[in-house]
């Protein structure tokens, strides 16, 4: 049985607080800093090239955790649980590096169709939506979940809206994004690959937010699985499009007409 002291609880619930707000500050790049001439045809190659390394990073520090004590149970406790306890400090950063990861990715992403000449008032619903999920996660890193099996504390209220929030953006956003990809030109063979990972990213939201309701009791055994497919989906669909635009700039030159 776990002991928990309440007192040292709430310290390192304030320290873990004034962490986030130091570390955004720290490892947000600022947008001038990422700011690119659009002759460069390599800048956002780059961008989506720290996106992936963000999401290799985002899966071993979430492995490392998980195998630290108190060995929570990836099956039936949720991934936010891992925050929680003495090595709780590393969840907190993969948090931050979660959302920070996304926020890159729609700079990255809208700077492409600025190269590609497609209007980004296209898809301001759906950067919206997964801006919301990026911000959702540096929240939860800031305001904790609760102990399991104890009261709900203001902090860990504020995390249970949090991430509902940041999961309805994370799922709605990626297949906003995808349906609003053009069908010919320039982008039209990510469609093709981004619109199927956006509907299987929505069929597992709808297991993990509906299960709680229809099948309590399997809810409580295998809460922990849908909760980190559902995550695993989002940052996969992000890791894949990222990957696809890596490659743009190299797709336009070859099917550019050469010049005589």
């Amino acid at each position: 049985m776990l002991h928990w002291n309440f007192e040292a609880l709430r310290e390192t619930t304030a320290k873990r607080q004034e962490f986030a707000r130091r570390a955004v500050s720290l490892i947000a790049i600022p947008a001038n800093g990422l700011a690119m001439d659009k002759a460069d045809k390599s800048g956002s190659a780059k961008l989506f090239c720290a996106v992936i390394l963000g999401i290799v990073l985002y899966m071993v520090l979430d492995a490392v955790v998980q195998l630290l004590p108190p060995h929570y149970s990836p099956i039936s406790q949720a991934e936010s649980d891992l925050a929680i306890g003495k090595y709780g400090l590393i969840m907190t950063i993969n948090f931050l590096n979660r959302g920070l990861l996304s926020l890159l990715f729609i700079y990255a992403f809208l700077r492409t169709l600025d190269y590609v000449g497609v209007a980004r008032t296209q898809f301001r619903t759906g950067t919206y939506l997964l801006g919301t999920w990026a911000v959702g996660a540096i929240l939860l890193a800031i305001f904790p979940t609760d102990v399991p099996a104890t009261p709900v504390s203001w902090h860990g209220a504020i995390h249970l809206v949090v991430a509902i929030i940041a999961f309805i953006g994370g799922a709605f956003g990626t297949l906003t994004i995808s349906q609003k990809l053009p069908q010919n030109g320039k982008l039209q063979g990510l469609k093709r690959t981004a619109l199927p990972l956006s509907t299987i990213v929505i069929v597992i939201w709808a297991v993990e937010f509906g299960l709680p309701f229809l099948l309590p009791h399997l809810n409580s055994r295998i809460g922990g699985l849908t909760e980190r497919l559902f995550l695993g989906s989002v940052l996969l669909w992000i890791g894949v499009v990222s990957a696809y635009l890596i490659t743009l700039p190299h797709k336009i030159k070859a099917t550019a007409p050469s010049k005589k």
